[in-house]
């Protein structure tokens, strides 16, 4: 079950969870609402994770392409796998780019460096086939899931007044959306691309309870992130809103250390989405564990490589609205077909 817990978690907080700007863009900057967009969030999560895995070990699935069989029909499924592949790649390199603002930004270090290192630990990881990517996830996502949990707590434990005094004091101003329902469901689309890849190539090996209980547990555990961030950020509100990096601002009274773990963090989830992005493609064109797979995942490395040379925010400017309309189309079709198929069969 820590497999598919870690597997889905580190599929989902990437750098832009861990700075805490995602979470600042579509829950904080929605004041108070925010925590009730964060519920429906985590609502949204644990079901979906549940049925992903439901639908990928009834299917014996591999990769994500039965899914998307299902879920989209034929046709409209050869086109989302196609895209999928694309998407996979594009958040590779952008994964490699916001590394290499890391190194340069916070480590002192060549940018150039910052590239390679996601790309060499990405295809060593993917050279020990699903166990490789499954074990790195056991032993690297725990760390920087408490750390954002230890970071949150720590920040609120500051604040007068609690949880109780946020929603009297947090006042909305703006956010990506102007209704936190919709930002709730905006952002659990735009984030359920690359856990449906992930989460998909493991329904050959997850016993059917397993992997039940880990798409919720999975689900549940990310959405208690996302509450505490953002509870979090609105007790510091609207210094928390100033900063690029969030994150690195609410760690800021706890010393040089802390923000230096963070920087830390921050690459390591990097690191994460990297070997979840990497591993969706290969395992998409080659039986996860083999030859063919790990020889896919360093070409994937390598295709990402010339994206990486662009700046990290115009990449997440460009491409990331590409992927929240295709995440939308899954999300619709995952609550959608299954109620359908259920209906038809009564």
């Amino acid at each position: 079950m820590a497999k598919v817990i870690s597997a889905y978690i580190g599929a989902v907080i990437g750098a832009g969870f861990a700075s805490g700007q995602e979470i600042m863009q579509f829950f904080i900057l929605h004041g108070s609402s925010g925590l009730m967009g964060a519920v429906l969030a985590t609502i949204l999560f644990a079901y979906l994770g549940g049925l992903v895995m439901f639908l990928s070990i009834n299917m014996h699935s591999s990769n994500y392409r039965k899914v998307f069989g299902f879920l989209l029909g034929s046709k409209a499924g050869r086109f989302m796998d196609m895209l999928n592949l694309c998407m996979l790649l594009g958040g590779l390199g952008v994964m490699m780019a916001g590394s290499a603002a890391v190194f340069s930004e916070h480590f002192a270090l060549p940018a150039r460096t910052g590239i390679w290192s996601v790309a060499i630990l990405t295809s060593l990881v993917l050279m020990g086939g699903l166990e490789g990517v499954l074990t790195a996830n056991v032993c690297l996502v725990p760390l920087k899931y408490l750390a954002v949990v230890a970071i949150s707590l720590a920040a609120l434990s500051g604040y007068p007044g609690g949880l109780a005094g946020i929603s009297a004091s947090a006042a909305a101003g703006g956010g990506i959306t102007g209704n936190w329902a919709l930002a709730g469901f905006l952002y659990v689309s735009y984030n359920m691309v690359v856990p449906v890849a992930v989460l998909s190539s493991l329904g050959r090996t997850v016993p059917l309870k397993t992997g039940l209980a880990g798409g919720l547990l999975g689900g549940l555990l990310l959405g208690l992130a996302i509450f505490l961030v953002t509870a979090a950020g609105l007790a510091h509100q609207p210094d928390a809103a100033t900063y690029q990096i969030p994150m690195l601002y609410l760690a800021g009274s706890f010393g040089d250390v802390l923000r230096l773990g963070l920087s830390l963090l921050i690459w390591l989830a990097i690191l994460t989405t990297a070997i979840a992005n990497a591993h969706g493609f290969a395992s998409r064109l080659a039986s996860a564990g083999g030859t063919r797979y790990r020889l896919y995942g360093i070409v994937a490395c390598l295709l990402a490589l010339p994206l990486a040379g662009f700046s990290f925010t115009s990449l997440v400017r460009f491409l990331y609205p590409l992927f929240g309309y295709a995440g939308l189309i899954l999300m619709i079709a995952l609550l959608v077909r299954p109620l359908l198929c259920f209906f038809r069969n009564r």
